[in-house]
């Protein structure tokens, strides 16, 4: 199993079908999750006493599982279960757990465990079962849930009940689920473990972004050969040059801007080309074109648009861009990559007649019909290719929502397109490298500041 897989409930039945299919019983499956789970929550109790919640299918029998384990390691265990078992495995594992189990609420203790409801969950908790396990969070000091908290869909992480408790920590049993990466529901999921259990790697899974494996330039290599970045600066310049400060320091040899006119701002390594526009893109040693930030919506950025659409040889489009750009402007087959906030991604899908509601569908589909890869920037980036394939941002530090971030994600991801790779995988890296720079630079940092940590973020790939 790849350790980044992101499955659909329908995708995860299917890889559990296939191990039983290999001869694996539902029983045995059952044991190696929930004991893979048992053995996190025993080293968080350390010994303290824990309350597990069981539901009535397997996620349920999960709970029956783990506190039989915790039991034979010495934790003092209670069994709360509202519902009786309604599986085969979560009447064995029951039977196999042999011990006191209550239907209602407890006196608090230290550790609890949520497995109320699993990834089948597609409606909300009916009141009674919401507020036992909102009292019984609160009364334990820390919180474990398995799989899924309860009360969050698998497949999109809404948040199915008002109220719902923050957990600590939670155990995706085989595989993550888009709930894990998706907001709402990831708020309220605390730190993320996977417990593997033997699932194979599903065809057209989604991926969960990992670290980028790069390499430094060759021994050989000269600006032209890692790669020149062309930037189309516009009325606002001031965000070209927050894109071309995260473009220096993330592979580019050769970051320029192509300006109306010279800016007193512009540092001195960063190259400036104020002749008309169709020539400076005539200059075949370009390897990627940046277009958006700064660049205004009216008629000028409009045909500056055009004109880069016509000539780039890989292009990434952003912010203002992404507003003028239309159907009838992609005709060329090229690199492509926009970088749409929420607003944005959905003018796009105007734009382009894209109906549908949830933010995965509309990138999924506006790469399909544009021939573009998505990446859909905000607390949960994602990026869609328009062959189907999709990869999830992990968490990255909310100190990200400030002006002039997204400039920075731009300059970052048209200057990996820079050095040779594909839209989606610079897409990807840049991702990757936003959210570590981020890390990097510490709380309330301006964008400036967090251009400045892009090439530490890259040296922690090398």
């Amino acid at each position: 199993m790849t350790a980044a897989q992101v499955l659909t409930a329908a995708q995860m039945r299917s890889a559990e079908q296939a191990l039983f299919d290999a001869g694996a019983g539902a029983s045995e499956l059952m044991e190696i999750a929930a004991g893979g789970a048992a053995e996190w929550v025993r080293r968080i109790a350390a010994g303290r006493s824990v309350t597990v919640l069981c539901g009535p299918g397997n996620n349920g029998g999960d709970g029956y599982v783990i506190a039989r384990c915790l039991r034979a390691a010495g934790n003092p265990v209670t069994v709360i279960a509202p519902f009786p078992p309604k599986t085969a495995a979560a009447h064995e594992a029951r039977r196999r757990w042999n011990g006191p189990v209550t239907t209602a609420g407890a006196n608090g203790g230290e550790v609890f465990v949520d497995c109320l409801f699993g990834s089948g969950l597609s409606r909300p908790l009916i009141a009674e079962h919401a507020v036992l396990l909102r009292e019984l969070a609160a009364r334990h000091r820390y919180t474990v849930a398995i799989d899924l908290t309860s009360g969050v869909a698998s497949d999109s992480g809404a948040v199915l009940n008002e109220g719902l408790p923050a957990y600590d920590l939670t155990l995706a049993l085989g595989a993550w689920k888009f709930a894990h990466w998706s907001l709402p529901g990831r708020a309220l999921m605390g730190q993320l473990r996977l417990v593997p259990i033997g699932i194979c790697e599903v065809a057209g899974a989604a991926q969960v972004i990992q670290r980028p494996h790069l390499s430094s330039p060759g021994v050989d290599s000269h600006k032209y050969r890692r790669g020149l970045l062309a930037i189309v600066a516009g009325a606002m310049p001031g965000a070209s040059l927050m894109s071309a400060a995260a473009a220096q320091r993330s592979g580019a040899g050769y970051v320029k801007l192509f300006a109306r006119q010279a800016d007193p701002r512009t540092p001195v390594e960063v190259g400036t080309d104020t002749s008309p526009l169709t020539e400076a893109l005539a200059d075949r040693r370009i390897a990627a074109v940046l277009i958006g930030p700064g660049l205004g919506r009216d008629e000028a950025a409009r045909v500056m648009l055009e004109e880069t659409l016509l000539r780039a040889p890989a292009l990434v489009l952003d912010a203002d861009a992404l507003i003028l750009l239309t159907p009838a402007m992609l005709g060329r087959d090229m690199p492509l990559l926009a970088t749409p906030h929420d607003g944005e991604l959905g003018a796009l899908c105007d734009n382009f007649g894209i109906i549908a509601t949830a933010r995965r569908d509309r990138a999924l589909a506006l790469a399909k019909v544009s021939g573009m890869v998505v990446l859909a920037k905000g607390p949960d980036s994602l990026v869609a290719a328009p062959d189907g394939r999709l990869a999830l941002g992990m968490p990255s530090p909310s100190w990200l929502s400030v002006a002039g971030s997204g400039d920075v994600l731009a300059g970052i991801a048209a200057s990996r397109m820079a050095t040779g790779v594909d839209p989606f995988t610079a897409a990807c890296e840049a991702v990757w490298l936003h959210g570590e720079a981020a890390r990097l630079a510490g709380p309330a940092f301006t964008p400036s500041q967090l251009a400045e940590r892009v090439s530490e973020a890259l040296a922690a790939c090398l």
